[in-house]
């Protein structure tokens, strides 16, 4: 029996693109909202006995979104759906994965509970900010990477002599990943960071002088790491040839005004969180649904997902 899949509010054009990569359609479900803010989710088909996945990326607006998809999971299960994963390309609260003053809440795992509360079995997530989150859940979580496929991009838009960047030590195994792809040196940037939306990029390890660049990270928030790591490059004396490379492109707070003066060449994302249609940068968007649809299809049919999953 075919598997349902219904989408939140947070990116229908990559839960779509999913369902048609699968043979399926997206379930049918209302989502509405009272004026008094309040959620209102009706599951419009039958799940019962059924294989059911939720697409839901839980980007700006994080907490509107993430409360779709405890709403949606539990409309699922009182509805009789056999078992519920939850797909979520990226996954908020990420960055919170321990106590910065030690009165601070440990936001990833507190997540990580009230996915377990509604009852969602599996969680299908794509290039985390931590491998470690994997040890917050009760349950399994499937870690997804796009690397290969924005590495493959990367090729296209970098040129052989670049070299990869990492712009904080946390991206070094992640900037390992594709030199291996790419067959290209590593230079790391150690930063301070200032404050949510402030860095500090102190120094740089390794040779770029003369070099074209390409930063690779996680994601793209405000703007900060990257301007921090495009201007110590430049200052290394590293060619004006930039680009940036990263999973999920967020663009929020003061990112487009700060990265609209770097003259970047090109920001490649992926389409885990769906693009505002104003940024006026230069991104290019290589799509996820066909590695998350080859995993939910093996999921569906019980089959090992070992070539697909980040190990570092």
């Amino acid at each position: 029996m075919n598997p349902v899949i219904f989408v939140g509010s947070a990116n229908l054009p990559l839960a779509a693109a999913i369902a048609e990569r699968m043979g399926l359609t997206l379930g049918s479900r209302g989502l509405t909202r009272f004026a008094d803010s309040e959620l209102h989710i009706e599951v419009q088909e039958s799940v019962r006995g059924l294989d059911v996945y939720l697409i839901q990326p839980t980007s700006p607006p994080v907490h509107e979104h993430l409360f779709d998809l405890f709403m949606l999971a539990d409309a699922c299960r009182r509805a009789g759906a056999a078992r519920l994963t939850a797909v979520i390309p990226y996954f908020g609260y990420a960055r919170q994965d321990r106590r910065a003053t030690g009165r601070d809440p440990v936001g990833a795992r507190l997540v990580a509970d009230l996915l377990n509360t509604s009852h969602i079995e599996r969680v299908v997530a794509l290039d985390l900010h931590s491998v470690a989150l994997e040890g917050f859940f009760p349950f399994p979580l499937e870690h997804l990477s796009a690397i290969p496929i924005l590495a493959q991009a990367c090729a296209a838009s970098a040129p052989a002599e670049a070299v990869i960047v990492a712009p904080d030590l946390g991206a070094v195994k992640l900037a390992e990943r594709y030199a291996r792809m790419l067959h290209m040196p590593i230079a790391v940037v150690n930063k301070t960071r200032i404050s949510g939306e402030e860095v500090e990029a102190r120094e740089i390890v390794g040779d770029v002088r003369g070099r074209p660049i390409l930063i690779v990270d996680d994601m793209i928030s405000t703007g900060g790491t990257i301007t921090a790591a495009v201007n110590l490059v430049k200052a290394a004396g590293a060619k004006s040839e930039v680009t940036v490379a990263a999973t999920h492109g967020l663009f929020v707070g003061p990112a487009r005004e700060r990265l609209r003066v770097l003259g970047v060449k090109n920001f490649i994302v992926t389409d885990s969180v769906a693009l505002a249609a104003d940024l006026h940068l230069p991104v290019k968007v290589v799509s996820v649904a066909p590695l998350l649809a080859e995993a939910l299809r093996r999921l569906h049919a019980n089959r090992s997902l070992s070539d697909l999953i980040a190990y570092v």
